[in-house]
Parts: structure tokens; sequence; C-alpha cells
């Protein structure tokens, strides 16, 4: 059970965040706070669960707190609504649809010794508060992270805490996961899941071993976009950086990490922010389309298998196992396939005696099929795939705006430092491809893994954040922040007479 300690964290931490928006411009109290509790507070069962309330935890508590101090201490308050109507409709069906799950879930399952009840209309109230509270981050990274700047901020952030939290994962790795017991006075998982290798893999105050490893690619990606867009000195620091992450990645004996590390290495450091972009709306498409696949027997299982095989048969066992049960998961989800089953458990099989669970939900997408149906499912995964889809789509009308300047005979070059005449004369953020590119891994990797953590929803808040941005100066609706100049130096932040009054868009 928590410690005291635990608890005092919890307690504590909407202080550091009223204090953080107090002390830092907005989009950098933003990212320090879900970074910050994120990778310090414990993870659950630590929870302030109050009667007729959602449970606050290292999640949910922050975004709480993030939302009291955004409309109490700046200034001025952003619009928290997004632009895009597409948006909208998926915010309010992924917040809503929990009502309709709830009335079509009524019945309880019944077994031999025990029983699930129904969802009644407690859940109906409660959980669409609980959908709210999760999209906070992404409402508000769309509305304080919106320019190349704000960009830099969150990957340099990322670098800056990756290097931090490497201390106590190697502390970790040496001498086994045991920092939350230590400090908090519980163990966050199965103890047996962190031996791998003839050695240990870390967790530190994350949900599991895979949930660090993935923290750490994150780090690492972020660094070498850093390295891409920067220039000068600081160039040969960010590469140090870099190596130095991808030792720490190995180290966390996680395969899939470094498989996306390389993969996702590769297309940061060289392709072209276009050629980013497009693979990162690939890479969401899949996933967008990946139960469909599934349904219609399209993915290539046995291949997938058999490559996992050759690399490990320890790996491929527990691969298999995996997709086993998402196929029994799936055909029990497709029965209720607009609203899912619903909490507590509804979604799983169950031994017709006991009524214990005999299925396993690791992807988190046949836990959002099964507990939330097709609604839920595109609702999430749209809210989290479209704005890279915005992103591509901004990027192509500046394309061809671009060759229309051409054609017209216009002495013009379309680079990823300029823009088409007609259109606000300023950079192509250098960090726009790259934090496209993780957040496309980071779909995918919602397939095999539940890997959705509050660094997810603030780069798809930044990604829709920039995409709106781009909409309004092509439409001529908005002007050109001064770091977003053709001529900014973009590793140098913008100057601030306050940080409080820095411009929301």
């Amino acid at each position: 059970m928590p410690n005291a300690l635990a608890t005092l964290m919890l307690l504590l931490w909407p202080v550091v965040i009223w204090r953080l928006f107090v002390s830092l411009p907005p989009g950098r109290a933003l990212i320090w706070s879900l970074l910050g509790a994120y990778l310090l507070l414990p993870p659950p069962p630590a929870a302030f669960d109050f009667p007729l309330m959602p449970a606050l935890d290292k999640t949910s508590l922050p975004n709480v707190a993030i939302l009291i101090a955004v409309f109490f201490v700046l200034p001025q308050r952003p619009k928290l609504l997004p632009d895009h109507t597409l948006v909208r409709v998926l915010l309010a069906v992924f917040v809503l649809c929990p009502i309709a799950t709830v009335f079509t879930n009524g019945e309880p399952l019944i077994f031999t010794e025990t029983y699930i009840r129904g969802l009644y209309l407690q859940d109906a109230i409660a959980q669409p508060i609980n959908r709210f509270i999760l999209v906070i981050g992404f409402l508000m990274a769309r509305a304080l992270l919106t320019t190349a700047q704000d960009q830099r901020d969150l990957l340099l952030a990322l670098m800056i805490a990756g290097l931090a939290y490497s201390v106590p994962i190697l502390l970790e790795v040496r001498l086994s996961p045991q920092l939350n017991n230590w400090v908090y006075g519980y163990y966050q998982h199965l103890f047996s899941q962190t031996i791998r290798g003839g050695g240990y893999r870390p967790m530190v105050f994350l949900y599991h071993g895979i949930w660090l490893a993935y923290f750490v690619l994150t780090a690492l990606l972020a660094t070498l976009a850093l390295w891409r867009g920067d220039s000068g000195t600081s160039r040969a620091k960010y590469l140090l950086a870099a190596l130095y992450f991808a030792v720490v990645l190995v180290l966390c004996k996680t395969l899939a990490t470094l498989i996306y590390a390389t993969l996702a290495g590769v297309v940061i450091v060289l392709l072209s922010s276009r050629a980013q972009v497009r693979i990162a709306a690939l890479l969401a498409l899949v996933t967008l389309s990946y139960p469909v696949l599934k349904s219609a027997d399209l993915v290539p299982t046995e291949l997938i298998l058999s490559r996992a095989e050759a690399v490990s048969a320890d790996r491929a066992q527990s691969l298999n196992f995996r997709l086993e049960n998402e196929d029994v998961l799936l055909e029990r989800a497709l029965r209720k396939p607009l609203f899912g089953w619903g909490i507590w458990g509804r979604n799983h099989l169950h031994d017709p005696t006991t009524g214990l669970i005999t299925t396993v939900t690791d992807g988190f997408w046949i836990i959002v099929m099964g507990v939330w149906g097709w609604f839920g499912y595109i609702a999430q995964f749209g809210l989290m795939s479209l704005p890279i889809f915005l992103v591509a789509r901004e990027l192509r009308l500046r394309h061809q705006a671009d060759q229309d300047s051409f054609h017209k005979g216009t002495s013009f070059a379309f680079t990823e430092g300029t823009q088409a005449q007609g259109m606000p004369h300023r950079t192509l953020s250098p960090y726009l491809g790259p934090l496209a590119v993780m957040l496309g891994f980071n779909l995918v990797d919602m397939l095999p893994n539940a890997t959705l953590t509050p660094t997810t929803w603030l780069i798809a808040g930044t990604l829709l954040g920039h995409a709106e941005l781009m909409a309004r100066l092509r439409k001529g609706e908005d002007t050109v922040p001064p770091s977003e100049s053709a001529h900014a130096d973009v590793t140098q932040p913008p100057a601030e007479a306050d940080p409080r009054n820095r411009h929301v868009l």
C-alpha cells in the first residue's frame, strides 16, 4: 500500500503546478507540470478516491490542477475548444460516448458464484468527467504550445528530463527495480516481469518497464530532433546526448523500443519534414484502421511471429500470447460493436463459475475497442491522429501555393525555411516533422502496448495547435509571432518582458 509520502506528493503537486504557472511562461509551465508529475509522482494504486468523484492519480490530478491554474493565474485565458470542426466533433464523442455505453449495458453478467453489476446512472455521470479530465493536457497544449519555439521547449524538456531520469534508471539496472518500493512503500508491478536477459528492466516511478523504455525512446528522439533542427556548437552536445540515450535504451531491455528507435531515428535524421509527416500520417492511418484489418484477417500475423522467433523465442511466445488474446477479445468486442461493454472488466472473458477474468488486455486499441466500442475507438484514436493529418494537409497546401507561384513565373523556391507568396513569410518549424514521427510511432506502439501517457497528449496537442496556427496564417486571420519570422534564430527563446503575458493563440 502507498505510504504517507506517496499521499503527500499527490497532495503537494497542485501547489507545484500553481508555482510553475506563476513563475514560468504558460507553455513551459504546462510541459513541466505534466512531465514532472508523470515521472515523479507515485503510480496507481496511489490516488485520492473520493465518493461520487473520479479517482485523482498521477495523471488526472495534474490535469485538474492545470485547468484551475490556467484560469486563475494567467491574465489571458486560452481558448479551450479547438478551431477545427472535426476535432470538436471527435472531442464531443470522446467525452459523451460513455453515456451511450451505460445505457446499452444495464444488464449484469451472472456467473455461478458471483456477478458483475450492470452500468447505471452514476457511471453515466462519472465516466464523461473522467474522459474530459483525460484530455485537459491535450486541450491546453493546443492552446499554449503553438509555435516552433514552443515545440523546441517541449523537446528540450524531454531531453533534460531524460538525462535526469537516467540516473535512477541506471541505479535500477544495477540493483533491480526497487525505487518505488523504497520511496513510496509498494511495488507497482510483478517483479518477475522485470527480469530480462540476465539482468533487470528498470521502472523507477512509472507503471511498467515498457513505459520506462518508451520514455527513454521519446527522450532519444527528442534529442535527435534538436540535433537536426538546431545549429552551432549545441549540435555536438545533442549528438552526444543522443548516443547516451541509445545506450540507456539498450539497458532497458525492451526489443520493440529498439526497433522504433532505429526506424524513427533514421526518419528524423535523414528525411525532410514533409516526408516525416507523410510517414507519420501513414502510421496513424494504420493504427486507425487496425481493428478492420484485424477483423478481415489482413494483419500478417504469421510473418510477424516468424520474424520475432528469429530474434528471440521468448519474445515470440509473448507476442503470440498477446495476439491470441486480441483475437478472443476482439470477437467479444464485436458482440457490442458500437459502444462496447463498459467498465468493471465487462469487456473480458470470465470463468463461468468463479467469474474470474481469463483474458489479458495488453494493447491499448483492444482496451478501447472492448470498453467503448467503435464510437470510442474512432473518437480517441481520431483525436490523437487528426493533428498529424491536419499538419500534412497544411504542408500540402503550402506546397501547392509554392507550385502555383512557380508556374506563374514568380521567382520563388520552396524550402523548409520559406513560404509561398500570398502567405505570411515565416519558417517551417524544423521540429514539426520529428514531433509527428514521435506521435506516429507512439500510436503504433498502442497496438501491442497501452503506452498512452501525458507525453502523448502533449505532442498531439502541440501538433494540433501548430496546424491551426498554420491554417490561420494561410487564411490571413493571424499574424506571424516574432519567433516564427523567417529570420528568427530558432535556437534562442523569444524575448518576453513578462512571461505571464505571453501571446496565446
